[in-house]
């Protein structure tokens, strides 16, 4: 049996893939193209691995080649926000390499008795899916199960994150078009939190 594929490489950068459960559907989403990223494995996970699990294969990666770990898979990794506070503590622990997370954004609409703060000292930087403009744009493109509340609750994550963790950063994927991305800088700006707009390349490539 191919073991699960929980740690793998990806443009230099070590990724987690902890869970494939996620709130949303969204339209761009690679999973509905592939089941890999880049030159890896299915990302598609037999079960929810344990912390225990998580821990021994971060033990098997050469962590030499790497200054960073990403928690970003097939899966929203807020969908397990103990176990991922818990293994980004070992891993800092272990190697002091910095960690990320990307992320919806949609943490306190899935878990709402996660204690953002226990995120703090751990969690190195946060790259949230901003995606729209406001609350209709943002259903139509992510069909969160949440509804219309989830783009609120997404921006007062990236709010209130911004507050205690060094590097936090909203996104947009360049596919909703030029006046939509100008829209979304508009709005980054409102909350003073700086965005960065991704390219969409169907081979998964800028998957980060």
């Amino acid at each position: 049996m191919k073991a699960m594929k929980i740690f793998y490489d990806l443009n230099g950068s070590l990724y987690a893939n902890i869970t494939n459960k996620c709130p949303c559907n969204c339209t761009f989403c690679i999973r509905h193209n592939d089941e890999t990223v880049g030159e890896n494995d299915s990302l598609w996970l037999e079960h929810e691995p344990s912390v225990d699990e998580i821990v021994q294969a971060f033990e098997k990666v050469d962590v030499s080649k790497y200054d960073e770990v990403v928690f970003c898979g097939f899966g929203e990794p807020m969908e397990r926000p103990w176990e991922l506070v818990e293994v980004a503590e070992y891993i800092k622990r272990r190697t002091g390499m910095k960690i990320r997370i990307n992320t919806n954004g949609l943490v306190s609409l899935m878990h709402p008795t996660f204690d953002l703060y226990s995120m703090r000292g751990v969690i190195d930087s946060l790259s949230i899916s901003l995606n729209a403009s406001d609350p209709d744009k943002y259903y139509e493109i992510t069909k969160s199960r949440f509804g219309l509340p989830s783009y609120n609750s997404m921006l007062n994550f990236a709010i209130v994150t911004h507050s205690f963790i060094p590097d936090v950063k909203l996104t947009v994927v360049d596919v909703i078009g030029e006046e939509e991305v100008e829209k979304c800088r508009e709005r980054a700006s409102d909350i003073g939190v700086p965005l960065r707009v991704r390219s969409y390349i169907s081979n998964n490539r800028e998957y980060d």
